[in-house]
């Protein structure tokens, strides 16, 4: 089902992806004149009054990818991205990476590669999506003390892989724009 209020992707002005807007706070940016280009489709047109002298109605197009002033983002590439099983579960494609198979959230579970109680960190490089049969049968032990080998390396992702797995539904030319941000690692 297609979403009925896609969210808008804000750049800054030099093009890195900041963050994700609805359509309310692009169309303030719009008046305050602080977006300076836009890529993408039109998608929303917001009309306005009509105008005495001209008759003719005012109308706003919003675009699905603006860059807006100012250089938030610079800060926000070194950030690493909060970390919480919705995303966890996203970047692992759903998957649980001990048995390869495919599973929805509700079936899986964080498990840390290197126990909490073994001096395990809870951070994006020692997480990873588990079904709860595998995450039983790891139990407590590493990979390699239960003989389970993992199948991907798990990884800290970057802001426009963040900004990725952060929108259930994000438009094609969202997406591609954002994919052209993500490492070569993952294409």
């Amino acid at each position: 089902m297609m979403n009925p209020h896609p969210l808008i992707l804000s750049l800054d002005i030099s093009g890195r992806p900041v963050a994700w807007l609805n359509w309310q706070h692009a169309a303030c940016l719009y008046v305050r004149e602080q977006v300076v280009w836009t890529i993408g489709d039109a998608i929303y047109t917001l009309h306005g009054g009509i105008n005495q002298q001209t008759k003719q109605r005012s109308s706003l197009e919003i675009h699905s990818i603006i860059s807006v002033r100012g250089s938030r983002s610079k800060y926000l590439y070194d950030l690493v991205p909060n970390l919480n099983n919705r995303e966890l579960f996203q970047r692992d494609n759903n998957t649980c990476l001990y048995c390869g198979q495919a599973f929805p959230n509700s079936q899986l579970t964080r498990d840390h590669i290197i126990p909490t109680s073994q001096g395990g960190k809870d951070n994006w490089e020692n997480v990873v999506s588990a079904c709860r049969h595998c995450n039983q049968k790891k139990g407590g032990r590493t990979p390699e003390q239960a003989n389970m080998p993992l199948l991907a390396v798990p990884f800290v992702p970057n802001h426009a892989e963040y900004l990725i797995l952060a929108n259930r539904h994000i438009l094609a030319d969202q997406m591609a724009f954002l994919q052209a941000h993500v490492p070569k690692r993952l294409q």
